[in-house]
């Protein structure tokens, strides 16, 4: 049993692997990637120029990994450092192994894109100790002062499988959940189109919790709560009830929620890598080439002015007051941005993708991380033989602590709380040392015989996303009624059907996806703006391996009336 409250189906090794590739675009951007052919070329005239890329964060570093093997020459803008929200921070006067992952932290298998690129540099993954997975020892959930001990499921009191059921029992009734499961494993696009069209239809104004509600398998309150604090697959899902249920839909659909891996070393790793990697099969530039030698180290500086002009270019103006124009541009960094911190010009975009950008809803979240001189967890109490302290999910302050090790002996890390929305307001005003003494007096209360203190070997190291300048947020989550809007930023990448005079900027990143909060959408929307640009310069993909603006027309988002 991987999660605490399992997804519908469960399936075997000998089932087709899902990927999160749908499902409102199913595309396949694992075959697209492997393909012998590559993923496009331009014309040989227009090699060399310079596209801007502006956001270092994962979707940036691909696009322009990309765009410099097509033989083009991005100029990465970049206002903090390298990564974005997969940011690997260390301790001070800790040793450097150990890290703590401040963004994102867990990655699903069926995030195929992302895996392409955590493959090319080399990077290992490991099993990620999430409630009742395998990797973990042991998970305790604390609600209304009374916690429960258990290896799986089973360990729990029966209400807890009552809640799983009543679950399964809501995908099946309300959301065709066996049968999309069935056809994206399959990569059966016209099921899949026809079973997702329904649901858009009927669903796009519910909420997560009007969702469950609606459902006679969750007519039980009690049952709700317990749903909403521990939730399935990660933890509790109740900061996620005003949202959208097509959000929560597209999570257990590609199995997003589920048998989770960490990168090795930390998820930094990989934009930091692909920006020195010099690629073996490149276009125009010679071998030895990367995207740090383009950059003579280090990316442009932060962006602080966007202009549309003459002959549809996009000037860039930088925060040391350097302008340059470009033919395309991608634009990679939540787009929050384009209406705060970066003066744009309004003619950039048509007047609906504004408004899109605007409506934009973001997630607040924020976690606390300490090192601790050993795996103490793992001794045996005398008297019980339990672990000492476990994974814990819990309805007080904390909400998710999370054990992290390298194994027995070695000095590990505490990830003392991990919240979202409210919960992580709560956090905002406090310091990380008033964060850490709050944590730790919650945790006491529910291991009363341990003192975590006393293990404790440096100074906490805390964000609140939703305080960083770059950021204001964690990632998007659509509210009822948005679909229309993602659907506009996500087609963004298809000019052909915009004005001549609002073409060459391309947007992308994980707001622009439909699976925010995940690292795989910011791939998949970097490839999208890939192709967006590589059509811009006249190029196209081979035949044998179309792109995803090529089959658009063929599986192109449901579009609801605007009427």
């Amino acid at each position: 049993m991987t999660s605490t409250v399992p997804n519908a189906v469960q399936h075997t090794d000998a089932q087709p692997p899902i990927t999160m590739f749908g499902p409102d675009f199913p595309y396949a951007y694992d075959d697209f990637l492997a393909h012998p052919a590559g993923i496009g070329q331009i014309p040989a005239t227009e090699h060399g120029a310079e596209v801007a890329v502006i956001g270092g964060g994962l979707s940036g570093i691909v696009a322009a990994y990309e765009l410099m093997k097509m033989g083009l020459r991005p100029v990465v803008y970049e206002a903090d450092r390298i990564g974005g929200r997969l940011r690997t921070v260390g301790f001070e006067g800790c040793d450097t192994a150990l890290t703590a992952e401040m963004g994102a932290m867990r990655f699903p298998p069926s995030s195929t894109a992302l895996q392409h690129y955590i493959d090319l540099v080399g990077l290992e993954t490991k099993p990620f100790p999430n409630p009742l997975s395998p990797a973990t020892p042991s998970t305790v959930v604390d609600l209304k002062g009374e916690s429960h001990y258990a290896r799986t499921i089973d360990d729990l009191p029966p209400v807890y499988r009552e809640v799983m059921d009543a679950w399964n029992s809501c995908l099946e009734e309300g959301a065709d959940f066996s049968d999309m499961n069935r056809a994206m494993r399959e990569r059966d696009v016209p099921r899949i189109r026809e079973i997702w069209a329904k649901l858009v239809e009927k669903l796009d104004d519910q909420t997560f919790y009007g969702f469950l509600c609606a459902s006679d398998s969750f007519s039980s309150f009690r049952h709700r709560e317990i749903f909403g604090q521990v939730g399935f697959g990660t933890g509790g899902w109740d900061t996620d009830f005003p949202n959208s249920i097509l959000e929560i839909l597209r999570v257990v659909y590609t199995e997003a929620d589920d048998h989770h891996r960490g990168i090795v070393g930390g998820s930094q790793q990989l934009p930091l890598r692909l920006w020195e990697r010099e690629p073996q099969k490149l276009v125009h530039w010679p071998l030895g080439t990367s995207l740090s030698s383009l950059h003579d180290g280090q990316p442009r500086g932060a962006v602080t002015r966007l202009d549309r002009t003459a002959g549809n270019r996009v000037t860039v103006t930088d925060a040391t007051g350097d302008i340059r124009t470009y033919r395309a541009a991608v634009f990679t960094g939540q787009s929050w941005l384009l209406l705060s911190k970066i003066a744009c010009d309004d003619a950039l975009f048509p007047i609906d993708h504004w408004t899109a950008m605007e409506r934009t809803h973001y997630m607040e979240s924020s976690k606390l991380f300490v090192p601790v001189d050993r795996p103490f967890w793992l001794d045996k109490d005398a008297t019980t033989g339990r672990d000492t302290m476990s994974m814990t999910l819990t309805d007080r302050m904390t909400r998710g602590t999370y054990l992290l090790d390298d194994g027995p002996g070695k000095p590990a890390v505490i990830c003392l709380s991990y919240t979202w929305c409210d919960d992580s307001l709560k956090w905002l005003p406090l310091s990380p040392k008033e964060r850490m003494d709050v944590m730790l007096k919650s945790l006491g209360e529910i291991y009363p015989g341990v003192d975590i203190r006393k293990h404790v070997i440096g100074n906490p190291v805390t964000v609140s996303w939703e305080n960083e300048p770059y950021f204001m947020g964690a990632f998007k989550a659509n509210l009822p009624g948005h679909y229309r809007y993602q659907r506009r930023l996500f087609t963004h990448f298809m000019q052909d059907r915009l004005p001549a005079d609002k073409r060459g900027l391309f947007l992308a990143g994980d707001d622009i996806s439909w699976t925010a909060g995940w690292a795989e959408g910011a791939v998949q929307t970097a490839l999208n703006a890939v192709w967006g640009v590589m059509a811009q310069f006249g190029g196209a993909t081979d035949p044998t391996n179309p792109g995803p603006g090529d089959v658009f027309d063929d599986i192109a988002p449901v579009e609801l009336p605007e009427g």
